[in-house]
């Protein structure tokens, strides 16, 4: 199926409120592309480094480098009212783009987003051309902000999102279905270094018996975040039945997207029995995947334990902790959590729902829920990665101002060259051109 993708850059019409800046640079746009020539006046934007594991296999790095890279960074899966991302992100993308930005402001550098299997496909073999649209034009809002994301998919969270005639598939079938999801997202995200991985599915699990099915008879509130891989296990073990699927969801992705990483967020069995082994990321069942995903929300007083039991994920690839919170801890507990995680973690990803500091703060009679949150983003913002990564963002202000100058050298070369041709509003044009050039 082919789907027509917006371009990057287009010409919009001049609406009310914008700057008089605005208004010149989009008039410079349309005279250039009516001349036959396109010149960008503002520098590119920032957009994230492409990210590759080390070649000893411990952490990841900018692509080429030896330059590490750190996550530290938010799920961005609902709002306060517990409406999905892309519940809303197509009536009100006003509202997601706001996120970003303030996202952005708290110092992150990834965000973890939820895709859901019944927004993305409209039957087995068809995906949705809208959803797929709407994923590019999140990636181009990630790529402006400087922002990587973490994209999770196949959700099937609410089950009024859940097509029939995918909660009545069997194995093959659902998982033939779970490779188209597969292709198509990653055929839209392949070109841009601001993914940073795929997840293939939130907490998978393999249940010990046959079922009746794919999700959990109890979720959390409406929402359901565990799902079954399988119904019917048939005599294979869980490890052949993880791998299977894995490797088929992995080689869906690699036959449109060579480069990005892949992994799968899972639970922690081993923070709840003290001698489980992970399952998914048993080294047979993880030979594709590229990194550890895993979730922890440390109880109170097991902060040791819990730290254990993180030790459990080491096995020889990078290691993230895509889900924490300190529901069932203090904040200064899971600080020492974070603190006690560094040697074997390479990122950090928490909660962000659309509602700012300076909201909370000015919440009437808040909630402890409402004070907790509040008082977490701050212990987030305060321990940016951002806030050491002076030097790095000195060199793109200089890289900026290196592409501005040379910007500025074609496009008078544009002028001089083509738009005296154009009759005689081009020395008009030009001269209000080089004035802006010169603020």
């Amino acid at each position: 199926m082919h789907i027509e993708f917006p371009q990057p850059v287009s010409p919009v019409p001049y609406r009310s409120g914008q700057t008089a800046k605005t208004k010149l640079i989009r008039c410079c746009t349309a005279a250039m592309l009516l001349c036959g020539c396109f010149v960008s006046v503002l520098p590119a934007a920032d957009k994230p480094d492409w990210v590759e594991v080390s070649v000893d296999k411990t952490h990841f790095v900018k692509r080429g480098t030896s330059e590490s890279v750190l996550l530290w960074g938010v799920n961005y899966d609902r709002d306060t009212k517990m409406r999905l991302m892309d519940d809303y992100w197509i009536s009100e993308w006003d509202t997601v783009a706001k996120d970003f930005d303030e996202m952005k402001a708290l110092g992150v550098n990834v965000v973890r987003i939820h895709l859901q299997f019944g927004r993305f496909m409209k039957s087995p073999s068809q995906p949705d051309a809208e959803s797929l649209k709407q994923l590019f034009k999140l990636i181009r809002a990630a790529e402006e902000r400087g922002l990587y994301l973490y994209v999770t998919g196949l959700a099937c969270y609410k089950k009024s999102n859940i097509p029939a005639w995918y909660d009545a598939m069997n194995e093959k079938d659902r998982w033939a279905a779970q490779s188209v999801f597969w292709k198509h997202v990653a055929k839209t995200c392949a070109p841009s270094s601001a993914v940073f991985c795929y997840d293939l599915m939130n907490e998978p699990v393999v249940p010990g018996g046959q079922t009746g099915d794919w999700l959990p008879p109890e979720g959390l509130g409406d929402m359901f975040y565990v799902q079954k891989i399988t119904r019917t296990p048939d005599g294979r073990t869980s490890h052949e039945i993880a791998k299977a699927w894995v490797d088929c969801l992995t080689a869906a992705i690699r036959s449109e997207d060579k480069r990005h990483l892949i992994t799968v967020g899972v639970i922690p069995w081993a923070a709840v029995w003290q001698d489980a082994k992970p399952l998914f990321y048993d080294p047979v069942v993880a030979e594709n995947l590229d990194f550890v995903s895993v979730h922890f929300y440390p109880k109170g007083g097991k902060i040791g334990e819990t730290l254990q039991a993180l030790k459990v994920y080491a096995i020889g690839k990078p290691l993230v902790i895509a889900e924490m919170f300190p529901l069932h801890c203090s904040i200064e507990e899971m600080d020492q959590f974070i603190a006690g995680s560094k040697p074997l973690s390479q990122g950090w990803i928490s909660f962000y729902w659309g509602k700012t500091i300076e909201e909370y703060a000015r919440t009437p009679s808040p909630s402890i829920a409402d004070d907790t949150m509040k008082k977490w983003l701050e212990y987030l913002q305060s321990h940016s990665t951002a806030k050491n990564t002076d030097a790095g963002r000195t060199n793109r202000k200089i890289r900026k101002l290196k592409l501005k100058r040379k910007q500025k050298t074609v496009l008078q070369a544009e002028f001089t060259g083509r738009f005296y041709c154009a009759g005689g509003n081009a020395g008009i044009m030009k001269s209000r051109v080089e004035k802006f050039l010169r603020k």
